[in-house]
């Protein structure tokens, strides 16, 4: 059975195709379990975690800063209209 998509060159692939309609590949020369795994961009074991983290990560944290002041102003004239026309 094909794969959805060619794994040679993406194109799709229909369900009963003997082999990709955009490069020709078959189960011989790229259908295969060993060429699938090959194309999914896993690490190798040479795969060094803590220099990709540090690569990735490293950097200035944002810091979580409090709710700005013209919100707070917002939500004490928001109250204060409410009450105003409960009250009223």
């Amino acid at each position: 059975m094909p794969p959805e998509s060619c794994p040679h060159c993406g194109a799709e692939v229909p369900p009963n195709a003997k082999a990709c309609p955009e490069c020709g590949s078959d189960e011989s020369t790229g259908w295969s379990d060993d060429a699938a795994r090959e194309n999914l961009g896993l690490p190798d074991e040479n795969f060094d975690y803590d220099d990709f983290v540090k690569r990735e990560f490293s950097g200035e944290q944002i810091k979580p800063r409090g709710l700005h002041w013209a919100w707070w102003l917002v939500a004490v004239l928001l109250l204060l209209v409410f009450l105003y026309g409960v009250f009223r």
